[in-house]
C-alpha cells in the first residue's frame, strides 16, 4: 500500500549492488523514500559491491534477462526466483521459451516505458511478487499495462 501514499518513493532492491546504489540515491533525494529489503536477500552468496559512492537511479528498471516470448517482472526476491524459472523455461528440450526477466527496482516511481516496451514486444506478462493478491502492487501493475500497452 506504500505506492498509494502521495509523493511516497518506494524502493525494493534485489541485489547488494542495487541496495548500496539506491540507498545512496534514496539519502540524497529531496522526497520521502522507503526502503524495503526481503530477509532472505541476506542469505544470498557474496556478490560484487563497488567500494565508493555510485547511485542507482530511483524509477529505472533493469532488464537482467532479455527474452522474446514473455516478459516477467519480479521483485525483491522474486528476482532470483524468475531467473531461476527464465534458465529452466530457455533449456527445454521441446518448445523452449525465452523469458524477459525485469527488476523494477522502485516500486514507485515506476519505469514504466521499460515493462511496456518488453510486453509490446512479447506480448505476454507474468508478475512475480510476494503481495495479497488483492490490493497488492501486481495488481496495479496489470492495470497499468492493460491501460497502455494494448
Amino acid at each position: 500500500w506504500f505506492t498509494a501514499v502521495p509523493g511516497l518513493k518506494v524502493v525494493m532492491p534485489s541485489t547488494p549492488h542495487d541496495a548500496k546504489g539506491l540507498l545512496l540515491a534514496a539519502v540524497r533525494d529531496p522526497n520521502p523514500v522507503i526502503f524495503l529489503e526481503h530477509k532472505n536477500l541476506y542469505q544470498l552468496p557474496r556478490s560484487h559491491v563497488p567500494d565508493g559512492d555510485y547511485e542507482v537511479p530511483l524509477g529505472v528498471a533493469s532488464i537482467l534477462r532479455e527474452g522474446t516470448d514473455v516478459t516477467l517482472v519480479a521483485t525483491s526476491n522474486m528476482v532470483h526466483e524468475a531467473l531461476k524459472a527464465a534458465g529452466r523455461l530457455a533449456a527445454r528440450k521441446e518448445q523452449p521459451v525465452s523469458v524477459e526477466v525485469i527488476d523494477p527496482r522502485t516500486l514507485w516511481p515506476l519505469d514504466e516505458a521499460t515493462i511496456l516496451d518488453s510486453v509490446q514486444r512479447t506480448s505476454r506478462l507474468v508478475i512475480a511478487h510476494e503481495a495479497p493478491r488483492r490490493g497488492g502492487w501486481g495488481g496495479e501493475l496489470l492495470s497499468v499495462v492493460q491501460e497502455k500497452a494494448f
